[in-house]
């Protein structure tokens, strides 16, 4: 690990020789970097994620809408075309961009704060536990900005899987409740109200969606699943640098002492023990920092996935699964169960599969964008870092 990254407290520990970057500098380069790795890695898995949601939230549905993710993608470009699949892209772009700049600021200055506790000077590099302490720690903070964020682009995905708005039908004994595109005197056949539902309708932005949770449900509202967002980005994302990490030492082990010679850098993202002749750290190349940074996004998405689909679920149920018509608005949030009974109704509706659904798909999407991710950030600190 490069111990460039993290230099909290100042003046506590002696400075690395070859370093040129301030605190703030490097805390800078930190979200500049970050930002635009994971705004790259976002447009490319964007249309997988909405798949992945849309499979999470149906567990809890008496029937189920998608047969799988393929059949998911097919049908929703079938009914939706590429705008659907693209559905609510600039919040997660926006969140993408905080989150991964969140995360890799966070990741540095807690490495610092580990170093300064321990004694250590800036040069030493961390062990793989402490790296995994440190990325945990990052994940933790990072949730907090996340949920705002996974709540408004989940609850987008899902609009034109809405329950249609229905209203009581006064001409039967005792009124039943009917779509509001339809009236007991001019019945529609089953294909004129598939049509109207599927047909294009006006639907809430993200400002429109954050100013109702906000009257129905307070400040406290935009939290709501942060449990499950908690659990998956403490966990995941020490398991997703550490293992990272990791890997990426392996790759440089590997290395014969010619390609060690050549392969010494003045910065890189990882350190490793082993040095070139010029005695500087060891940068990674594209193939290694990308094969590092693809397998780690794969165990990061394993290690806690069920959070992530209890999180979804929560997440939606006010779309997918609304109160009753007229029930009052303060009595709304009431219908989102908490994280743990939320996930034991999963279990006992479908079991394991119902709590890792959309996992491989997920995992899929997830190696290759965290390759992207690793690749874009090293390349940005390789070629603009000190």
């Amino acid at each position: 690990m490069d111990p460039r990254h993290g230099t909290f407290p100042e003046g506590t520990t002696e400075p690395y020789a070859g370093s040129a970057d301030s605190p703030t500098t490097r805390a800078v380069k930190d979200i500049a970097f970050g930002s635009i790795a994971g705004m790259v890695a976002e447009v490319f898995e964007y249309p997988f994620d909405l798949a992945k949601v849309r499979l999470q939230s149906q567990v809890l549905d008496g029937s189920a809408r998608f047969g799988g993710p393929l059949d998911c993608l097919m049908r929703t470009w079938r009914d939706e075309g590429v705008r659907g699949l693209y559905r609510g892209l600039p919040v997660p772009i926006f969140g993408s961009m905080a989150e991964t700049a969140g995360l890799f600021v966070a990741y540095s200055q807690l490495q610092g704060l580990i170093r300064w506790s321990s004694n250590l000077s800036q040069s030493s590099p961390l062990s793989i536990s402490q790296l995994g302490l440190a990325a945990g720690g990052a994940g933790f903070l990072t949730s907090f900005i996340l949920t705002p964020i996974e709540l408004i682009k989940c609850k987008m995905q899902v609009q034109m899987l809405s329950a249609p708005l229905r209203i009581p039908d006064l001409g039967t004994t005792p009124p039943s409740f009917v779509l509001a595109s339809t009236n007991a005197s001019n019945p529609q056949t089953s294909t004129d109200r598939r049509k109207s539902v599927l047909s294009p309708r006006k639907l809430p932005g993200p400002f429109t969606i954050i100013s109702n949770i906000i009257r129905t449900s307070g400040t406290r509202g935009l939290w709501t699943g942060h449990t499950g967002t908690m659990i998956r980005e403490t966990g995941g994302t020490a398991a997703w640098f550490a293992s990272k990490e990791f890997i990426a030492s392996l790759l440089q082990a590997r290395r014969t002492p010619t390609q060690l010679s050549l392969g010494a850098s003045r910065h890189s993202f990882t350190h490793n023990s082993a040095e070139g002749s010029s005695g500087g750290a060891l940068a990674l190349t594209p193939w290694e920092s990308g094969l590092s940074g693809a397998l780690a996004g794969g165990i990061c998405v394993l290690a806690l996935y069920p959070a992530d689909t209890v999180k979804s679920a929560i997440q939606t149920a006010e779309e997918l699964r609304p109160p009753d018509t007229f029930t009052p608005s303060r009595e709304i949030r009431r219908n989102v169960g908490p994280f743990w009974g939320t996930a034991t109704a999963m279990y006992r509706a479908q079991g394991w599969r119902g709590l890792y659904a959309g996992c491989g798909m997920t995992v899929a999407r997830a190696i290759p964008c965290s390759g992207i991710v690793f690749v874009v950030y090293d390349g940005l600190n390789q070629r603009f870092g000190p």
